[in-house]
């Protein structure tokens, strides 16, 4: 199973992309440049956080025009596994294949911590194993990840079970004091309707082994490697 983990300048938790999945067993990983224009040999697509382009003009505005996106919105419209992590979110939204926007935190300041996130809907290829109301710790760190959307566009989010993943405190409780940006509802990761991309600002990469405080990101890939497998054997 072969993953593409896309290289922007500016990328900087790409190789903690690269380390992750490799570390999964069953997956092959590698890079892809945002110069190339296909991603034809690829099973699923990873878009890694880091700061695109410097953050130049807005999180993810530049990036969405390099060569590469047109290649991943192609595969995102044919049903191929998308994930984007942190900036990767913000990409996917700039890109218009997620609804709404990251803005800055809400306390105007970089935000580097360990959160809970719950599990809202386990209807995902990229939550295949894992049950609604698990709570998965994750590490987070940025400065413009506060998620808006407008009342229908939220609306129309929990209507189709396209919110995958919500902060909340240790007892799993979607509370104000557990938002640690200012995201309405405190979305932490949303699909789209098809369901095949997931963008989410906490770092799965970066909790796939105990000894970094977390291993609960492992079963994100994971899942998306059952997901990807399942879809082969069935075609």
């Amino acid at each position: 199973m072969k993953f593409a983990v896309v290289q922007f300048p500016g990328s900087n938790c790409d190789q903690d992309c690269l380390a992750a999945l490799r570390g999964a067993d069953g997956i092959e990983a590698d890079y892809v440049w945002h110069k190339e224009t296909s991603l034809d040999d690829c099973d699923a697509v990873v878009l890694p956080g880091g700061f695109s382009y410097g953050d130049y003009l807005r999180c993810g505005a530049i990036a969405r025009f390099s060569p590469i996106m047109s290649a991943v919105i192609t595969e995102a419209r044919s049903g191929k596994l998308v994930i984007g992590i942190c900036n990767g979110f913000q990409i996917l939204c700039e890109a218009g294949l997620l609804p709404g926007a990251l803005v800055r935190n809400r306390s105007l300041h970089f935000v580097c911590d360990l959160v809970t996130t719950r599990v809202e809907t386990a209807d995902s290829p990229f939550l295949r194993g894992l049950r609604a109301g698990e709570l998965l710790r994750l590490p987070i760190a940025h400065g413009e990840g506060c998620y808006f959307a407008d009342e229908d566009t939220r609306r129309d989010l929990n209507d189709r079970n396209q919110i995958l993943l919500r902060y909340c405190d240790a007892a799993g409780r979607v509370v104000a004091a557990a938002n640690p940006n200012g995201s309405v509802e405190n979305i932490a990761g949303i699909c789209n309707r098809e369901r095949n991309v997931f963008g989410l600002m906490p770092h799965p990469d970066r909790a796939c082994a105990v000894r970094l405080g977390s291993s609960d990101g492992a079963k994100i890939f994971e899942s998306m490697l059952r997901s990807v497998a399942g879809r082969q054997a069935a075609a």
